[in-house]
């Protein structure tokens, strides 16, 4: 329907257009035609991010950036497409070709800083970083900026950083998960219950954030599971996960009074709490 209503335009605009002569509507019909074949273009590249091979996407990209090595679209497409399927190393490569294009935008850059993360180059990064200005504020920015700091152990500077990004999202649980993993490093065990509890209040469906209050709660010997939702499984593996906190803290039997209640709540047979108990008691 709507390539029918397209033509009915060009054509109409081409009967226009014939008075002023031939070579006028022809050029005319031809820029009409450009411009769907953009607007396919980006339709197709939007498929192509969302498909569930990346390397299918990397593929496609890598055939139209040859194709047309100018259309920024296409070099983006070939850049996130990289870094879905993993291939960080080139991800990176691709995002340096794309912000060497004249429209590359701090977006891009705070991408390509993404990207350099991922492949391990963290000072590249943080000049990337550091060079995008201050006017630009968006989530992904200080979030990339406090995991940087963390990686410098610049704890003051990592817990700014990660104030502002929670301040600029509406989904703040993943990032409430990486500042508390932060203060859980440092052993600020305390303000890392906080947080990950924080995380959970705005996702309860998060368990990485759940096996993470638990180890916090482990480090300062607190055994008892926190009131969270939980199905059963996520319950065997929490009391799973502080069991190991217990006896790495030397407090063995407790450990395996853990294990043995990780155990019996699994819907099924629990290996890895199975297998831990029988080592602990050989």
């Amino acid at each position: 329907m709507r390539h029918h209503s397209v033509l009915i335009a060009l054509f109409a605009g081409a009967t226009l257009l014939s008075a002023c002569g031939e070579k006028s509507g022809e050029e005319t019909v031809e820029r009409a035609f450009q411009d769907v074949n953009v607007i396919d273009d980006a339709n197709l590249n939007d498929v192509m991010l969302t498909v569930a091979d990346p390397n299918e996407a990397v593929n496609y990209f890598q055939r139209v950036v040859g194709e047309q090595p100018q259309n920024i679209e296409f070099h983006r497409g070939l850049s996130q497409s990289l870094i879905r399927a993993k291939r960080n190393d080139e991800g990176a490569a691709a995002w340096a070709r794309t912000v060497a294009l004249p429209d590359a935008s701090d977006e891009d850059r705070v991408e390509y800083a993404d990207a350099l993360i991922r492949a391990g180059n963290w000072a590249k990064a943080e000049t990337i970083l550091t060079a995008i200005p201050p006017t630009h504020e968006t989530f992904k920015r200080y979030r990339l900026e406090a995991i940087v700091a963390d990686s410098k152990q610049q704890w003051r500077k990592a817990d700014s950083f990660y104030e502002i990004a929670v301040g600029l999202t509406t989904s703040p649980a993943p990032v409430l998960n990486n500042w508390g993993y932060s203060k859980l490093t440092r052993g600020d065990y305390k303000d890392a219950e906080r947080l990950f509890t924080s995380a959970i209040v705005q996702d309860g469906g998060l368990f990485t954030a759940k096996n993470n209050l638990v180890l916090s709660r482990g480090a300062q010997r607190n055994y008892n599971l926190p009131v969270i939702p939980m199905d059963q499984t996520e319950r065997a593996q929490l009391l799973h996960t502080m069991a190991l906190s217990a006896i790495k803290q030397g407090d063995v039997e407790t450990g395996k009074g853990l294990l043995r209640d990780a155990i019996e709540t699994h819907p099924q047979h629990f290996e890895a709490a199975s297998r831990a108990l029988a080592a602990l008691e050989a």
